[in-house]
């Protein structure tokens, strides 16, 4: 697992958009976040992706997590990767979903 953030995502602006996130209350409220941020594309790509690392966490194969969602196997294979040797984000996102 990385342990730092590459240094272009570490700017103060960067920590500004951080903070920003963290401090939004509620999920309809970052929905809306991110809508005016990101294009409706953007959107749903991130969606996708937190939705396969979500059924790979459950132990879903990549077989059905293809036939579930429409996502290439090479995209779940970079997804898989990063879920279990990037920074760890994924893995702190899907354990809020448990609590």
């Amino acid at each position: 697992m990385q342990n730092q953030i590459e240094p272009q995502l570490e700017t103060k602006e960067a920590e500004d958009l951080y903070r920003a996130l963290a401090s939004i209350d509620w999920s309809k409220n970052i929905a809306k976040f991110l809508r005016d941020i990101l294009t409706i594309d953007e959107m749903e790509e991130m969606i996708r992706r937190f939705w396969v690392a979500k059924l790979l966490e459950e132990g879903k194969t990549v077989r059905t997590i293809v036939k579930e969602t429409g996502v290439s196997s090479a995209t779940i294979s970079r997804i898989n990767y990063w879920l279990h040797h990037g920074m760890g984000g994924y893995s702190l996102a899907l354990e809020k979903l448990k609590v």
